[in-house]
């Protein structure tokens, strides 16, 4: 029973989150939204739903360690897996314009949420702070690619809307198809994370293990899906512009929502040992890519085999990394 709410949950996230993307482009093409607005709002960042809503649930029924999990196991499966599998498939094109900028932002907000889980805590205050930084920068790209058309490849929302067809439907059909979409991504992700919660009690592990593991994987398939399809059409920048675009919202927006509604104490083993290897896989990401300008057959191998050596050590029980000598466990 316990697999099948599980997988159900996964199943409902998925689906619902594609219902959810292509109701809204459908009401936005109505109201006469440009397709650039859409792709970097509504289909970009709504990849991303799958995380918020579980990242959500999770803190409110009182589970951080699925929630802060969730987010930093998404975006570790996003470079090391994701990226790993559109290497391997196909070499990642990084000569577009703005992917300087992109991965720069990647990058410092990936600094941001190390101090933060390192430091112990995510407050309020935190969470209104990273979601101003995403707006200001959404802003900043919108107004960025009006000035160069050009850089539209590689944005994540307007490549992945050319693969979204357009939907005869009025306003109000649209609207239902939206409602429907967020209704399912809502009950798969509270199937999703109390099915988590028990299996880590069954099994005796660490709801942390399991955030950044079951529910971080099951979370990021929309984006694995969106690069595997990228890479066999030989547009392997879009599974670049994939990526970075989910690991920038998955810090900024859902680790920004989560700790608006609810305060968020970052467990102890997240703190020191899950933070370094993400903050080391997005190093040599961000080193590779703004050093060869693209993303090697090789170096897909060595993510792949890396994430797989990680799963593994998670299993068996990876050191930890107590750089901080004042953190304490939770």
């Amino acid at each position: 029973m316990l697999a099948i709410e599980l997988l159900g949950g996964l199943v409902l996230l998925v689906v619902g989150g594609d219902v959810l993307v292509r109701g809204a482009v459908a009401v936005a093409r109505v109201a006469g939204i440009s397709p650039l607005v859409i792709g970097l709002t509504l289909v970009g960042f709504g990849t991303s739903t799958p995380e918020l809503l579980a990242s959500l649930q999770a803190a409110l029924i009182g589970a951080p360690a699925i929630a802060v999990g969730n987010v930093v196991g998404s975006n570790i499966a996003n470079v090391m897996l994701i990226m790993g599998v559109a290497a391997l498939l196909s070499p990642v094109a990084a000569d577009a314009p703005g992917v300087r900028r992109d991965m720069l932002v990647m990058a410092a907000a990936t600094a941001a949420v190390v101090g933060l889980l390192v430091w112990g805590e995510v407050s309020r205050w935190v969470g209104a702070a990273l979601l101003a930084t995403l707006v200001v920068y959404t802003i900043g790209t919108i107004w960025a690619d009006k000035r160069d058309t050009a850089m539209r490849k590689i944005r994540e929302g307007e490549a992945e809307l050319k693969d979204t067809p357009e939907l005869p439907l009025g306003v109000w059909a649209g609207l239902g198809l939206t409602l429907l979409g967020l209704a399912g991504v809502m009950l798969g992700a509270r199937f999703l994370v109390n099915a988590a919660v028990e299996l880590a009690t069954h099994w005796g592990v660490s709801q942390s293990l399991i955030g950044v593991t079951v529910v971080a994987i099951g979370t990021s398939l929309p984006e694995l899906v969106t690069a595997i399809m990228a890479a066999i059409k030989k547009e392997s920048d879009v599974a670049l512009g994939n990526i970075v675009g989910s690991n920038t919202f998955n810090i900024l927006g859902i680790l920004g929502v989560t700790a608006l509604v609810t305060p968020i104490a970052v467990p102890h083993e997240i703190a020191v040992r899950d933070t370094w290897v993400l903050a080391l896989s997005s190093l040599a990401l961000v080193g590779v890519v703004l050093g060869l300008r693209h993303v090697p057959r090789a170096l897909g191998f060595v993510l792949v085999v890396g994430y797989a050596v990680y799963i593994a050590g998670l299993a068996g029980g990876l050191p930890e990394i107590d750089i901080i000598p004042g953190i304490e466990g939770i």
